[in-house]
C-alpha cells in the first residue's frame, strides 16, 4: 500500500480550496484498503474516506491524519431474475460511470440522479437524493469495513438506518467497499431511449438551475419540521432555499473568493482566489442573516473536513 506524504486536497475537491493531506492512499481493492487502514491505527491517526470531494468543505490547515480515497472502481452484474438484476460496484465508481454502465448494459433506475456528481460510496453516505428518488430505494447490500478491527462484512438495507442526509456511514465506525443496487432489465430498447433521454433531460435541467464547478451543491440542509414554525397553506416550510431567497443572497452576497451563486441561493461558489476561510465565513454571514429574520440557523449538509472545531453557528437549544 503506497502512502504518500503531505498531499494537496485543493485539487481534490469541488470547491478547489484547501490544505494538505498529511498522508494520502489511493486503495484499488479491498486488502489495501484494509492496510491503509491498520497503518493509521499503528499511527494513531484520523481517517477521511475522500470520492469526488463534492460535498466537503476542507480546512485551509488541511487534515492532520489519513485521508483514503477509494480506487475500487469495478462494476459486475451478479444476479439477473427475469427484469430484475443486480449491478455490484466499488465504493470508488463515479455515478456518472455507473449510470452510463448501466444504460450500455440495457439496465435502468439509476438515471434519476444524472448530472450529480459523486462516487457510491459518497452517495451512498449522504443518501444521495434529487426530488422523489433517494438512494436507498434501489440499494440491495453492501460491503463494509470496520475502521478499527478492519473486518469486512455484508449488510443489507436496513443496517443503514438511511433518511434524509443520514446514513449509519456518517458514525465513521465503518467504510463503505461495495454497494449492489436492485435494478431493471430492459429487453424493449425505446425503454432504454427512453431512459437516456430521461438522462439528457435531467443534466439539461441541473446545467439551467445549478452551478456547475468550484462549489459543493446545497451548502446547507433544509430544516427539520419541528425546526421551523412559519406555515403557508397549513404546510411548514423547511425549504432553507426559501428563507435564503427572503434575505436577498443569491448573487449578490461575497466574502473574499466565495460568493452565493445567481443560479441557487443555497449554492456558493468560488474563484480561483477563494479559501476556506472565505466560505466558513461568508455561510456565517448567511446564518446571521436568516436567524435575524427569521430566528431560525440553517445547518450545514456540507462536511466539514479537517476544522479543529466547528466554525459556523451552531443551532439554538429549544
Amino acid at each position: 500500500m503506497n502512502i504518500q506524504e503531505h498531499v494537496s486536497l485543493r485539487d481534490k475537491n469541488w470547491f478547489q480550496t484547501g490544505g494538505n493531506a498529511r498522508f494520502f492512499a489511493q486503495p484499488t481493492n479491498n486488502s489495501e484498503f484494509h492496510d491503509a487502514l491498520f497503518f493509521a491505527k499503528q499511527h494513531n491517526l484520523a481517517c477521511f474516506v475522500l470520492g469526488q470531494g463534492a460535498n466537503i468543505l476542507i480546512a485551509d490547515a488541511g487534515f492532520d491524519g489519513l485521508v483514503i480515497q477509494p480506487q475500487l472502481t469495478t462494476i459486475t452484474l451478479e444476479q439477473q431474475e427475469g427484469s430484475l438484476v443486480y449491478v455490484k460496484t466499488g465504493s470508488g465508481v463515479t455515478m456518472h460511470d455507473l449510470i452510463e454502465w448501466c444504460l450500455a448494459h440495457n439496465i435502468t433506475g439509476l438515471e434519476e440522479f444524472s448530472g450529480i456528481p459523486g462516487t457510491v460510496g459518497g452517495s451512498t453516505y449522504m443518501n444521495l437524493h434529487y426530488y422523489q428518488f433517494t438512494l436507498d430505494q434501489f440499494l440491495h447490500s453492501a460491503e463494509i469495513i470496520h475502521a478499527q478491527t478492519g473486518e469486512i462484512k455484508t449488510v443489507d438495507t436496513a443496517w443503514f438506518n438511511f433518511g434524509y442526509d443520514q446514513s449509519t456511514l456518517q458514525a465513521k465506525d465503518y467504510y463503505l467497499l461495495s454497494a449492489t443496487f436492485k435494478l431493471t432489465y430492459h429487453t424493449d430498447p425505446v425503454a432504454i431511449a427512453f431512459a437516456r433521454g430521461r438522462r439528457v433531460e435531467i443534466i439539461r435541467h441541473r446545467v439551467n438551475r445549478y452551478p456547475a464547478t468550484n462549489t459543493c451543491g446545497s451548502f446547507f440542509r433544509n430544516f427539520h419540521d419541528d425546526e421551523v414554525t412559519l406555515t403557508i397553506n397549513n404546510k411548514k416550510i423547511i425549504y432553507v432555499a426559501y428563507y435564503l431567497d427572503k434575505i436577498g443572497v443569491k448573487g449578490t452576497l461575497s466574502v473574499g473568493g466565495a460568493r452565493v451563486s445567481h443560479q441557487h441561493a443555497n449554492m456558493l461558489v468560488t474563484s480561483a482566489q477563494a479559501t476556506s476561510t472565505d466560505i466558513v465565513d461568508l455561510a456565517r454571514t448567511m446564518q446571521e442573516m436568516v436567524h435575524h429574520h427569521f430566528g431560525i440557523i440553517p445547518q450545514p449538509e456540507c462536511q466539514l473536513i479537517g476544522f479543529q472545531q466547528c466554525p459556523l453557528l451552531l443551532p439554538e437549544v429549544r
